[in-house]
């Protein structure tokens, strides 16, 4: 991991945000974590900060994870942005849609922060 890394969590609940700074607090480096509370914002987050790395709920207000997910892969600036999305709904046909449009991993709430952790150092190893 370089010493720059940043990483953004864009979750609409608050414990979860908490739950994975938390988590990721962990990671060797010291990453910047960066939050936002909602899609638009988190958008905005990530194309202002160029994270490695971004933990996106799905169900958001304002604009939801897809959209984000979407708005990130039609910038080439951000191509090198690994995203997680993360949702309550564990249904085969979003985690499919959420692949799709081009999130890297899928993860069902709840999680354990164990696998998130380790899911972390294994993207930001290789990025």
């Amino acid at each position: 991991m370089t010493q720059n890394t940043k990483i953004a969590i864009v979750d609409d609940e608050v414990h979860i945000r908490a739950l994975l700074e938390q988590t990721l607090e962990d990671l060797e480096g010291e990453p910047e974590i960066l939050m936002a509370a909602n899609g638009a914002e988190g958008l905005a987050l990530i194309e202002r900060e160029h994270p490695q790395l971004v933990f996106l709920d799905v169900m958001m207000p304002l604009m939801n994870g897809y959209d984000v997910c979407a708005a990130v892969r039609r910038n080439p600036d951000l191509a090198d942005t690994t995203i997680v999305m993360l949702t309550a709904k564990g249904q085969e046909s979003d985690r499919l849609h959420g692949l799709d449009i081009g999130a890297h991993h899928f993860a069902t709430k709840p999680f354990d922060p164990d696998e998130i952790l380790e899911l972390a150092r294994r993207i930001l190893r290789t990025s």
